[in-house]
């Protein structure tokens, strides 16, 4: 069984070692982390987790994350090319705070299983199921996080280095194979689960990507807030992230523009073929009236369609 095959069908394990992890600790760790990100921080309490975005003062995405609470500790679990960024934005702004923040990447691998039998894999080593998304439970020295980058039924485990070996052995003895990444970027695409990098960037703001989940309207000040209030109360939303089908078998570049009725309307974010759709399938950021008048769409000779008019929630 190839990991294709496992992560829509069965379960596939997905390294995840290169995600950035970074420790806050400190007296003052839930008044910063919920001043400099866009969920509500404050209510959660250990065992659960939040999914957020990290914004400048300009209400731009400088990157996303998942924040799990522990007792004496947050962390902080980010996409591989932002984990460096997250933490120079973040000392950045820790002037007379009692915050120390610890780059624990290195020490701390992950890895995720994903696929509709994930649960029934996992339960089957003996672990833990945590039953909300982006909670989490211990697990021996793991700790196991409702929590994927697929779109798929997910758990990630985070476990010592040293346990490397005899975790992905019981895997290997459970029959799950390993999805290498172009298996997963594929899954994730006809998933639709957005990935911050290479959907979404710093060029946007959160109402653009749609991911609305990541953002707390009613939590109080936080960088950036203000301008996601004032296009929240203005409706300024010009673009918004979006899935489109287009017709054929090879992808357009990233860039590649999307038109309706011969006029432009927006620019594929990225594409990939999909086997099972027998179609091609992309996030596109289009203008709002083609997302709320929905008209035939090409990019380049191709003929295009929405699919959805919004990204998937992570998982």
């Amino acid at each position: 069984m190839t990991g294709y095959q496992a992560l829509r069908d069965h379960c596939a394990w997905i390294d995840l070692s290169s995600r950035g992890k970074i420790r806050a600790t400190g007296e003052d760790r839930v008044r910063f982390l919920h001043a400099m990100s866009t969920n509500h921080v404050q209510q959660l309490t250990p065992g659960t987790g939040c999914y957020a975005f990290l914004l400048n003062a300009q209400g731009r995405i400088l990157a996303d994350a998942n924040i799990y609470c522990f007792e004496d500790h947050f962390l902080l679990d980010t996409e591989p090319e932002t984990r460096h960024t997250v933490v120079e934005h973040l000392d950045k702004y820790i002037i007379a705070d009692d915050v120390t923040l610890e780059d624990v990447t290195a020490t701390l691998p992950s890895l995720s299983l994903e696929g509709p039998r994930s649960a029934e894999i996992l339960a089957s080593l003996g672990a833990p199921l945590p039953a909300t998304p982006l909670a989490w439970a211990p697990w021996e020295r793991c700790v196991v996080a409702a929590a994927g980058i697929t779109g798929s039924a997910a758990f990630s485990i985070f476990f010592p280095a040293d346990e490397r070996d005899s975790l992905r052995a019981s895997l290997a003895h459970a029959g799950v194979v390993e999805a290498a990444a172009d298996e997963v970027r594929l899954v994730r695409m006809e998933n639709g689960r957005a990935r911050y990098g290479e959907d979404f960037s710093d060029a946007h703001i959160p109402h653009e990507t749609q991911l609305f989940h990541a953002v707390h309207f009613n939590k109080g000040c936080y960088l950036g807030q203000e301008i996601v209030e004032r296009v929240r109360s203005r409706g300024l939303v010009h673009r918004l992230l979006v899935r489109i089908a287009i017709d054929g078998a090879e992808p357009p570049p990233s860039g590649a523009e999307v038109t309706a009725e011969g006029a432009s309307v927006g620019r594929i974010s990225s594409a990939v073929y999909s086997p099972a759709g027998g179609k091609v399938l992309a996030f596109a950021f289009l203008r709002r009236e083609a997302v709320d008048s929905p008209r035939p769409l090409q990019v380049g000779d191709a003929s295009a369609e929405l699919i959805g008019a919004q990204p998937l929630a992570p998982a």
